[in-house]
């Protein structure tokens, strides 16, 4: 175990320096225009600064009890954010599970440049990790997807132990008391991957009164997305169906806000709901928990919720915020 944690350690540090990586980016912008360089590089950065470094693995894995699984584990990844399968992958290699990896076919092209620095600084993981088109002769799986793909996973991995994840958002909850630079960041936990991210913040929570076009001025850093064509489709479709519609609405050239009672939002629109008492929203949460990634705040500690975090750290979880709430190395562990 003490090899494999000094293994990613060093995978984290090559990939910062990585020019295979850097050119594999461009690569897969080109591919997928959902992954634009900015946002691959953050994901990258985020793996290695805040997933591979000593303290944080150490810290992660001395809360179980640790062994060899000599079980093998179907992975199928999604492609909704650059390398979002990576904790799953992560979990296997340091539980010493054999994978077999379907890869997303919008996101096919960044995990195996990774995978190619981790076999130069640990050969052994060759006999690891195999990248497969379709999944057989496997002892477990974890698959995560649409809410529709969930129902064939369902069926076609019923015989298997499994972590089945389907669609989940985040949420913000505001006061009304909230300081600009958290505003500022707020914009991060939604735009961030375009909003396809199941930690995107795709709901506010806003007290009664509060004025949601103040909010506007705190995502000017995001206004770069109304270049971007594959997103502002979307923005002009939704759009027009809000417009023909006659749905109250308000929006700026990249964002919509709109008042909803429901959770996940379209790409280019953010919904809102009032709230005044705060035993009723807490009740509110809880019965919307499955829909729930992780909420959002100022006081991460005030809200009763496993994944509550401050605001800008949506898409930076720790090691040990599983998807789902699920305990993804303890169902390995206990294959």
């Amino acid at each position: 175990m003490t090899n494999r944690i000094e293994y990613l350690v060093e995978l984290g540090k090559r990939l910062k320096n990585s020019p295979a990586v850097q050119e594999d980016i461009i690569t897969a912008s080109h591919k997928n225009p959902w992954f634009t360089p900015q946002f691959v590089q953050i994901a990258i950065d985020a793996i290695a600064g805040e997933m591979l470094t000593e303290e944080k693995l150490k810290q992660w894995l001395s809360r179980y009890d640790m062994h060899e699984v000599n079980k093998t584990v179907g992975l199928v990844f999604a492609g909704n954010i650059p390398l979002v399968g990576f904790h799953d992958f992560l979990c296997c290699y340091v539980a010493g599970c054999k994978m077999k990896i379907k890869l997303s076919s919008k996101d096919d092209t960044l995990f195996n440049p990774v995978m190619d620095l981790l076999f130069e600084i640990d050969p052994g993981a060759k006999a690891q990790v195999e990248i497969v088109e379709t999944l057989k002769d496997f002892d477990a799986v974890i698959a995560t997807g649409s809410d529709n793909t969930n129902r064939h996973f369902e069926y076609y991995f019923r015989k298997y132990p499994k972590i089945l994840r389907k669609n989940r958002n985040a949420v913000a909850i505001l006061t009304g008391e909230e300081k600009p630079e958290q505003l500022d960041l707020l914009a991060d936990d939604i735009f961030l991957y375009f909003g396809f991210g199941c930690r995107n913040v795709s709901k506010l929570f806003v007290p009664v009164g509060y004025d949601i076009t103040t909010l506007f001025p705190h995502f000017e850093k995001y206004k770069w997305l109304h270049q971007h064509g594959k997103y502002m489709n979307n923005y002009d479709y939704n759009r027009t169906l809000l417009l023909l519609n006659k749905t109250p609405h308000l929006s700026n050239d990249y964002i919509m806000l709109q008042e909803s009672d429901t959770i996940p939002s379209p790409i280019s629109t953010l919904y809102y709901q009032f709230w005044h008492d705060e035993r009723v929203l807490n009740t509110l949460l809880k019965q919307n928990a499955e829909k729930i990634q992780c909420i959002v705040s100022a006081q991460p500690e005030r809200w009763p919720f496993p994944s509550s975090v401050a605001f800008g750290q949506a898409q930076h979880p720790e090691l040990w915020d599983y998807a789902d709430g699920v305990d993804t190395l303890q169902f390995l562990l206990g294959l």
